[in-house]
């Protein structure tokens, strides 16, 4: 939980609201309330208050101190209405849509980030990845600069001495399902930003695969080869290399046989996975076999910071990506 305590302290320096659309959620009650006590995030709820409270006290949570909005009765409703018609008019939308678009949690909530009175979302407790992220990028849109939105973890590995003390970046494992070259390099420059940012620290970016240097050939590695040739490119300052395999990537020794003279091998902190498949599958492998704590799918490249939830979440889970956000809002 050390890095989490680092996001906490890093986020009471500058308070942050991030707004939570599923009020009816008892692990985001419970996440909400101890995130107020602990004082490093404003939070706003939104959904119905009757179900709020009736699933408060089936659970035996005083909520009396969260604030929780209904979108329907809310005095913004109709301004957030008419605003996200402008924005979506010239996509076909009719004000009506617009109107039944407005009464969902995750619609309105997305409209506070959009208009300023929220610097942050956290959802996914109760909604699916396309529920939580449709309306954000119908709304907020892609970050300037940003091609590609996609997902990453924070692993933090206990007892470890690879990676940044244990520390790594995991991307992209929760939203691009097979990205082209040019794509995996987008993925790996928005990365690298994102261990900058929460981690404080230089990354250092793999580009992954089952090959090293040339050690097989495929149209899979060809990929990774091109995908490293076009990050060097766009961002020539960043230290990144490819294509590795994960020991040459991370351990010195098996870096020092497999890949001399390269500037990460042996040392990344940022793993650039090649599909989905790989990522997914990486990401739980680690964190169930070494017992590390995985925070997210985190969204990198929105134009503000929306995160998403696993279904299978804990309180702890959101209070951790909570703090996560409010750094990410401190970081734009």
């Amino acid at each position: 939980m050390f890095f989490i305590e680092e996001m906490k302290e890093k986020a009471r320096t500058n308070l942050k609201t991030i707004v939570l659309p599923e009020a009816n959620d008892k692990r985001v009650l419970e996440a909400a309330i101890r995130v107020q006590k602990e004082g490093f995030a404003n939070v706003i709820l939104i959904g119905s208050k009757e179900e709020a409270n009736k699933v408060a006290s089936e659970n035996g949570i005083d909520i009396s101190s969260l604030e929780i909005i209904e979108p329907e009765t809310s005095p913004n409703y109709e301004i957030y209405t008419n605003a996200f018609y402008e924005l979506r008019k010239a996509k076909g939308m009719t004000e009506m849509q617009a109107k039944e678009l407005m009464k969902d949690s995750t619609h309105y909530a997305v409209m506070m980030v959009k208009m300023g009175e929220a610097d942050g979302l956290v959802s996914g407790a109760a909604h699916s990845t396309a529920d939580t992220l449709r309306p954000a990028l119908q709304i907020l849109k892609t970050a300037p600069n940003t091609k590609l939105v996609s997902a990453f973890f924070v692993m933090c590995v206990p007892d470890c001495k690879y990676g940044e003390d244990g520390i790594f970046v995991f991307s992209d494992c929760g939203l691009n399902h097979n990205p082209n070259s040019d794509e995996l390099s987008e993925i790996a420059i928005s990365s690298a930003k994102s261990f900058q940012n929460l981690i404080g620290r230089e990354p250092k970016v793999a580009m992954l695969s089952y090959s090293t240097y040339g050690s097989a050939k495929s149209e899979l590695v060809d990929k990774v080869v091109e995908a490293t040739k076009l990050v060097k490119e766009k961002v020539p300052d960043l230290q990144v290399d490819g294509e590795l395999q994960l020991d040459a990537a991370i351990i010195p020794e098996i870096a020092a046989s497999k890949a001399k003279g390269s500037n990460v091998a042996g040392i990344a902190n940022t793993l650039i996975f090649p599909d989905l498949n790989a990522g997914n599958i990486g990401y739980k492998l680690v964190q169930r076999l070494a017992k590390a704590e995985a925070y997210g799918p985190l969204c990198q490249g929105i134009a503000k910071p929306v995160n998403d939830l696993s279904r299978g979440c804990s309180a702890d889970d959101i209070v951790g990506v909570i703090a996560i956000t409010a750094v990410q809002a401190q970081n734009m």
